[in-house]
């Protein structure tokens, strides 16, 4: 996997290039939810790459990415999005961010706008954390930082996938490939992640300055950001459709890929029907 340096911070992604036969093709990059990495869209990108060009990135100290003493915040986390956008040399893009990397999307598209085309949001939510689940999400990532994932693996679960894919054992290996994945980063960097989405600040305030197409979709059985929470940002964001996912807990892109799939090609369908020309962005040095 690729290591671009982001302002002398090291961020692994992947780009799967200008589709053959499309040199006009537009960007969509993928910000991937906690615990997780970029591979968690594999299905949508599988579905996308011959009209798009696909960029994922992880987040510091998850997936591929190397941790860093600090930075973990989701504003640092947003120059470092802003930043790989930039020097991937994509712009404008379709972000397509998934709880965590829906935190940062909402503050890319408010502060930002100029650089998205369209805005997708998938079981996250605008608001701070709720209160209820701070204390166990710490408690939590202070388990996983001294004991590792095998032991708590049963208390994690239930808050990443719903109670579909846990009762299907033909599906099993989907929570056995995160499982092992997790159990590969570094435990200090995940623990300053977890407590990063735990403190965060909420961005509800700058929701109306978004201008931009945007689709808001999360799954029915979602825990860690229920559907109330997706929903509100419909009512603070103009141009914004909301869609619930049947069946699906918080990771919506492998618990529902197909649904999750063809929600995200109609949009990206309708938006390309009303795109007009951005204006051209100055180069960054």
């Amino acid at each position: 996997m690729p290591i671009i340096d982001i302002h002398g911070v090291p961020i692994a992604y992947t780009d799967t290039g200008v589709p053959p036969c499309r040199p006009d093709a537009a960007t969509i990059v993928f910000g991937h939810g906690l615990l997780f990495g970029g591979w968690m869209f594999r299905p949508q990108i599988q579905a996308l790459r011959d009209r798009f060009r696909c960029v994922t990135l992880d987040w510091r100290g998850q997936g591929e990415t190397p941790p860093t003493p600090d930075g973990y915040d989701m504003d640092s986390l947003t120059a470092d999005a802003l930043g790989l956008i930039r020097a991937l040399d994509s712009r404008p893009v379709h972000w397509v961010g998934l709880s965590m990397g829906g935190f940062v999307g909402l503050r890319l598209a408010a502060r930002h706008g100029e650089h998205l085309r369209s805005l997708t949001l998938l079981d996250t939510s605008a608001g701070p954390e709720d209160p209820e689940h701070i204390g166990e999400y710490k408690r939590l990532a202070r388990a996983l930082h001294w004991f590792g994932v095998r032991p708590i693996r049963p208390l994690i679960t239930p808050h990443l996938f719903g109670p579909a894919i846990r009762a299907d054992r033909t599906r099993r290996a989907v929570i056995d490939e995160w499982s092992t994945r997790l159990s590969h980063c570094h435990r200090p960097a995940i623990r300053r992640a977890v407590l990063a989405v735990a403190d965060r600040p909420t961005i509800e305030p700058e929701l109306p300055a978004i201008t931009l197409p945007t689709l808001v979709a999360v799954g029915a059985d979602d825990r860690a950001t229920p559907p109330a929470r997706s929903h509100r940002i419909t009512t603070l964001i103009p141009k914004s459709h909301y869609h619930l996912i049947p069946n699906s807990g918080h990771t919506t892109t492998l618990e529902q890929p197909e649904a999750v799939t063809t929600l995200l090609t109609d949009f990206l369908d309708s938006t390309a029907s009303v795109d007009t020309p951005k204006p051209t962005l100055p180069q960054q040095h």
